[in-house]
């Protein structure tokens, strides 16, 4: 519904005088304050990493090699090829069950020499551990990857994979186990969309991507045709989005960092996926979300801390979600809401400080927690006789005034006026003109969020 400017100031008007007529006395608008979030990256402080300057050996038992592939070539199911030094070779590793595991120290490199797949896993129950794969190839028409992976049940672990287009590559496979590697894609290469992924989980399904570092990629960890796979407490940044899905059913994102990117945590086309627990700190770049829904349908999204993005949460045409228990803090605006996203479950949310708590523009009223706990606003007039926590009054942060704002620009000049807060108050307080929108019925009256203020300390 569009409403025509011509009537704004008389419907403004109208509800200054209602509400000095009954008495009652308006909220003075919340002002923003441009305040920047404090947050402790979770990263290393550089990734210079200086390569051995040995010639590589390679050992099984008491045989030792100069090549890796030969090696890897006489190795039997079972066992461990030990290797040391820099090997300038690519490396197929066809053998099911064997372990490539580097010396303490990660000071055994391979370098692919900027051509193709640097090191293939072919075999199942393949493990790498303690190795540096260095130096892909740089097409990406035909996903040249750091490490390229064929076989079912491969661990790869306390690894590195630098200067490679694609990370790492699940190639169709089930049950691989990625732990406490560091991915770096080539920073040189702009734009990020002629990167390759930090890790690409294409028709995989049943892996675990845990403790991992991923930037200066495309996406950090993208999932295309994938199914049951848990990313936990990866740290993602300088990207264009930290974590990436799409058709992709029945997964779970949870306790994962991602600051600095374009966005956060992308999830499109997608059913049945759990994002808990996650971080998303400044990613404002051209898309700029921290959290983006599109298409996705009976997921859940709670628990969440969404901190200093350009949009908080975008939700595009999903709908049947439950979105609960999240922080969304100094965001230009907390929660976006457009094309049809209209039957979300969302409670015992944190709305603080955000320049616009919510944005929706939807074809009709969104009524939440008709009969549940609601959500917690800073900008709700507070009002809770009987101190159970929950306020007397309805909040209207989605209504007439942000309507009107949006579809007159010219308008905002009135947005901390006596008149639009009159406005606001009677929203919540009675019914004057519903118009499409939000409305909270419970709001409650503290943050669900004891921690929230631990984003504005400083040192």
């Amino acid at each position: 519904m569009s409403i025509p400017v011509s009537r704004l100031f008389a419907v403004v008007a109208s509800v200054v005088l209602i509400a000095a007529g009954i008495g009652v006395a308006t909220v003075p608008s919340q002002s923003q304050t441009e305040t920047a979030v404090a947050f402790d990256a979770p990263v290393p402080n550089e990734y210079s990493f200086d390569g051995p300057t040995e010639s590589g050996t390679a050992t099984i038992g008491t045989e030792t090699y100069t090549s890796l592939q030969a090696a890897v070539d006489a190795a039997e199911p079972g066992d461990r090829i030990r290797l040391s030094g820099e090997f300038d070779e690519r490396i197929v590793v066809n053998t099911s069950n064997i372990t490539l595991v580097g010396a303490p120290g990660l000071t055994a490199r391979i370098d692919g020499n900027g051509s193709g797949n640097v090191l293939t896993v072919n075999g199942d129950d393949v493990t790498v551990e303690r190795v540096w794969v260095y130096n892909g190839g740089y097409d990406t028409s035909t996903n040249d990857a750091g490490i390229w992976v064929n076989g079912t049940d491969v661990t790869i672990r306390d690894s590195r994979v630098t200067d490679a287009t694609f990370g790492i590559w699940l190639n169709g496979v089930s049950g691989v186990h990625i732990e406490n590697n560091t991915i770096v894609g080539r920073e040189g290469v702009e734009p990020r969309s002629f990167r390759g992924n930090g890790i690409q989980v294409w028709k995989s399904d049943g892996a675990t991507i845990v403790d991992n570092r991923i930037t200066d990629a495309r996406d950090g960890i993208y999932y295309s045709w994938a199914s049951d796979v848990t990313a936990r407490n990866n740290t993602l940044w300088d990207l264009r989005y930290g974590v990436h899905y799409m058709y992709s059913d029945d997964c779970t994102l949870v306790d994962n960092v991602a600051f600095d990117n374009d966005a956060g945590y992308a999830v499109m086309l997608s059913e049945r996926i759990n994002v808990v627990g996650n971080v998303a700190v400044n990613n404002s770049g051209t898309s700029g979300h921290g959290i983006f829904l599109k298409r996705i349908d009976h997921s859940v999204v709670s628990g969440n801390e969404v901190v200093g993005n350009k949009n908080g949460m975008f939700v595009f045409n999903s709908v049947n979600n439950t979105i609960s228990e999240n922080l969304f803090l100094e965001n230009r605006v907390g929660v976006y809401f457009t094309a049809g996203s209209i039957s979300e479950n969302v409670s015992e949310n944190s709305f603080i400080n955000n320049d616009e708590q919510v944005r929706a523009l939807v074809g009709e009223l969104m009524e939440w927690n008709g009969s549940t706990r609601g959500n917690y606003w800073s900008d709700a007039r507070d009002s809770d006789v009987d101190n159970d926590g929950v306020n007397d009054i309805r909040h209207r942060p989605s209504g007439l005034v942000e309507r009107l704002t949006y579809e007159h620009p010219q308008a905002t000049v009135f947005a901390s006026s006596p008149a639009f807060d009159a406005l606001r108050l009677a929203e919540s307080s009675f019914p004057v003109i519903e118009v499409p929108g939000i409305v909270d019925h419970h709001p409650l009256t503290s943050p669900p969020h004891e921690g929230w203020k631990r984003y504005y300390e400083r040192d």
